[in-house]
């Protein structure tokens, strides 16, 4: 029932859930521009043959859903907008890139490097992103589904901006997300959501989860020493076998931490 609300909350377009940082509705998910690729592996090799750091490749608004290109040395690329939906990208090297608004739903990042990597208002819906090394990265994205495991954030900022909200409540989501045994030591996930997210064995030392939405997450055996937990959203969350409470401020989560489940 929870998926079921959720999805449905996504297909309405609630404020607050996916939605609200990206126009899905108002995209044909099944048209060749989000489909099909404009260039092949050996062209985008070509391109990446030709950069340097002081001119990195471009890839603006290119198609390239569905390619191979596993392995390949995007570092500072410019992905800004590209549709890279179904690509593969297992064990890239995209550290630095800009990936800003760009389209990757579904994209398999596994082991991929994106360390200090912009991610701003990209899709990244189902994506595959186990083992892949985001630290430093800013991932002001959405991350519905997305399978994490092992996932390394230490640094990351997936916070809201609260600066710069003209467009809505720009933050990270990782609603129903797989994030078991994934690395958030001192990342910024203030306002963040985890909602329904399976958490379990999660790192989270020294991380900022000021109004974080934490409702239905499974956080079983995180690691939470240092953690700020305040105004958090605990409601309905699993916080069995916490290592290092003592340590954190969990207990300035919002009043509803009597609705988690503590033992």
């Amino acid at each position: 029932m929870k998926h079921l609300i959720l999805i449905f909350g996504l297909l309405v377009g609630w404020p607050g859930l996916g939605l609200a940082q990206s126009p899905l509705q108002h995209v044909d998910l099944t048209s060749p521009d989000m489909t099909q690729a404009e260039m092949t592996r050996e062209e985008v090799m070509a391109a990446l043959a030709t950069a340097s750091l002081e001119h990195p490749a471009d890839f603006t608004s290119r198609k390239l859903s569905g390619l191979d290109l596993s392995g390949l040395d995007f570092k500072r690329a410019v992905l800004r907008l590209a549709r890279l939906n179904k690509t593969n990208l297992t064990g890239a090297n995209l550290a630095g890139a800009v990936l800003d608004q760009a389209w990757m739903l579904e994209a398999n990042l596994t082991k991929a490097n994106l360390k200090d990597a912009n991610l701003f208002q990209a899709q990244l819906l189902k994506a595959i992103l186990d083992g892949a090394d985001l630290s430093g990265a800013l991932i002001a994205s959405d991350l519905t589904g997305a399978s994490m495991k092992n996932t390394k954030l230490v640094g990351a900022n997936l916070s809201a901006d609260m600066r710069n909200q003209s467009m809505g409540l720009m933050r990270g989501v990782l609603a129903s997300a797989n994030l078991e045994g994934a690395d958030f030591t001192n990342a910024n996930l203030s306002r963040t959501r985890f909602e329904f997210a399976s958490m379990k064995g999660v790192i989270l030392e020294g991380a900022n989860l000021m109004r974080a939405e934490l409702g239905g997450a499974d956080l079983t055996g995180a690691r939470v020493a240092g953690a700020d937990f305040t105004d958090a959203d605990m409601t309905s969350a699993k916080l069995k076998d916490l290592v290092g409470v003592a340590d954190s401020n969990l207990e300035q989560a919002v009043s509803n931490l009597n609705l988690a489940f503590r033992k």
